[in-house]
């Protein structure tokens, strides 16, 4: 059974239950964010199984953090917690942008933990244009209703894709036309970079940053020139400041006219 242990804190909001509720949703083909199993119980096979064949992640949890997510509850060792909203594919972000008459702006998360953050970055992304956001299935907080009410209802309006492998969705976007650029420390300043073309920027998790198999398929490396006694910014605060130079770098005149608003 492909299981990842223990995970993310218990996620709050949009909870399913217990062994036949689960399987149902499963079933259902809605949106799943992630699977919660007790370790070591052996009755929960159909149910990795199916979680499996969707592409849901299952994550090994010990029954007191079960406790926890489900209070009151008879969880009988398995949880899922729902996506707030249903997941887009790379081809709806395209079809968005070709829609516009735009060319494609996408906010890669990298690893993104926090949901707060996550959150904040779709907002930045639906308010800046850009034309969808793009999370990975593991090592990363999913699309839950804490990260939907931390997008103040953005979320409704953005695409949002989940997808197995980062690095493999860079190469898929740069054969496709797409200049990636890994938002990080010691890259060119982001007002040098000319972003008036198809173009994803990737934001690293807030402890690591961006990973090294995505670093090393990036077309290139941008940076906030920073001038206090802190060396970073919060993840959100930076895509903030990335996703808003890109949109006017595009729609604006190009990068020599986003120059002057830096």
């Amino acid at each position: 059974m492909d299981r990842k242990k223990d995970g993310p804190p218990v996620p709050r909001g949009d909870v399913i239950a217990g062994r036949n509720a689960v399987r149902e949703l499963l079933l259902s083909g809605k949106s799943v964010d992630r699977v919660f199993a007790a370790r070591g119980d052996g009755k929960l096979g159909q149910i990795v199984a199916l979680a499996k064949d969707a592409g849901v992640p299952v994550i090994d949890t010990e029954r007191s953090k079960l406790d926890a997510m489900c209070p009151g509850i008879p969880h009988q060792g398995v949880a899922a917690v729902a996506a707030a909203h249903e997941f887009a594919s790379i081809e709806d972000v395209f079809a968005l942008a070709e829609e516009r008459g735009e060319k494609p702006l996408i906010a890669i998360c990298d690893g993104v933990e926090d949901p707060h953050n996550l959150g904040a970055i779709i907002r930045c992304a639906e308010c800046s244009g850009a034309h969808g956001v793009v999370i990975p299935k593991r090592r990363s907080v999913g699309l839950n209703a804490t990260v939907a009410k931390a997008s103040a209802g953005a979320v409704e309006y953005v695409p949002v894709v989940r997808v197995g492998n980062i690095p493999e969705l860079i190469e898929k976007l740069k054969k496709s036309g797409v200049w990636v650029y890994a938002a990080e420390a010691g890259g060119s300043p982001y007002y040098e970079t000319d972003l008036d073309r198809p173009a994803a920027i990737v934001f690293g998790s807030e402890g690591r940053g961006v990973s090294d198999l995505s670093l090393k398929r990036c077309d290139g490396v941008i940076s906030i020139p920073l001038y206090g006694k802190i060396n970073s910014l919060n993840v959100s605060a930076a895509a903030a400041v990335l996703l808003s130079y890109a949109a006017i770098s595009q729609r604006e005149g190009g990068a020599e006219n986003a120059k002057k608003v830096k």
